[in-house]
Order: C-alpha cells, then structure tokens, then sequence
C-alpha cells in the first residue's frame, strides 16, 4: 500500500517544458497531507475493529463461564438446586440477551465502519478522476500552447518572406 512517505520521497525527472516544481511540490504536498489523514484513519478504524472481535470474544467466554456455572449449581442438592436453576435461568438469559445486543452493537459498528470506509474509497476515486481531469485539462492548455506558438512563427516567417520579394 501507498504510504504518505511513499509520496513525499517521490522525485520527477526535470524537463525543459515541464510543470512548474513549486506548484508540483505544493500539490504534493497536498496530497501528503490528506492521504496521511485517510491512512491513519483507515489505521483508527482497523484498530477499533479488533478491539470490537476482542470484545466478541470475551463477552462469548463470559457466556462459557457462566454455562458451566449453571451446570455446577445442578450438582448441589434438591432445594438448592431449584433455587439455582431458576437464578441460572435468569443469569442465562440476561447474559444471552446482553451478549446479543453486544453481537448486535458490534455487527452494527461493522456496518457502519464498511460503510465509512466505503465513502473514503469514494472519496479517493473522486479525487483521482478531478485530479486526472485536472491533469488533461493542463495537457490541454500546453498543447494549444504549443500550436498558438507554431502558427505565429509561421505567419512571421511567411510575412518576412512577402517583405522581401
């Protein structure tokens, strides 16, 4: 992957009709800054997802734990053990509807991280389509430049050559 480095140590051979290396060097600059932006963020978001997987996992252990706790008060005797099935029932399906809203927030958080990195992967092909248009219109501009220039150098001389018959 393309690192805000990556683009900063990029060097341009020099060319006798090439774009100006101020104005190169600033929208480089530019384009370091607002990709070093996205990168870190794209580095945020992949950080809150595996602490969102670690979350998953550990509320899934919690639910383990609290299973074999049900089965170990099943061991205990006849009064003791009505008392502990209920109170495990009752622990049990807390934990479950707990762990299922947690399952839930956290596919939700996906989502909604999906869909933030979707609209910074628009953002960019955005980007690079003006930019890339922005580039032909330039190429644009130097081409009718150079035309411009050849048909004047073209009138002077044939103007020079009447002048002198």
């Amino acid at each position: 992957m393309l690192t805000p480095l990556d683009i900063h140590n990029k060097e341009f051979k020099r060319a006798i009709r090439g774009y100006d290396a101020d104005e190169v060097d600033e929208f480089l600059d530019e384009i370091i800054k607002d990709y070093e932006h996205l990168y870190k963020d794209n580095l945020n978001l992949k950080d809150q997802i595996e602490s969102i997987q670690e979350n998953i996992a550990r509320y899934r252990e919690l639910e383990d734990t609290l299973h074999n706790t049900m089965i170990l008060a099943q061991q205990t005797a006849e009064e003791v053990k009505k008392n502990a099935e209920k109170e495990a029932e009752l622990i049990i399906r807390n934990a479950k509807q707990k762990a299922e809203e947690i399952v839930l927030k956290a596919k939700e958080d996906i989502i909604e991280l999906k869909n933030e990195y979707k609209e910074l992967q628009k953002t960019v092909q955005q980007f690079k389509a003006q930019f890339k248009a922005f580039l032909l219109a330039q190429l644009e501009l130097v081409d009718d430049g150079k035309k411009s220039s050849y048909i004047k150098t073209n009138i002077d001389v044939t103007m020079e050559q009447a002048e002198g018959e």
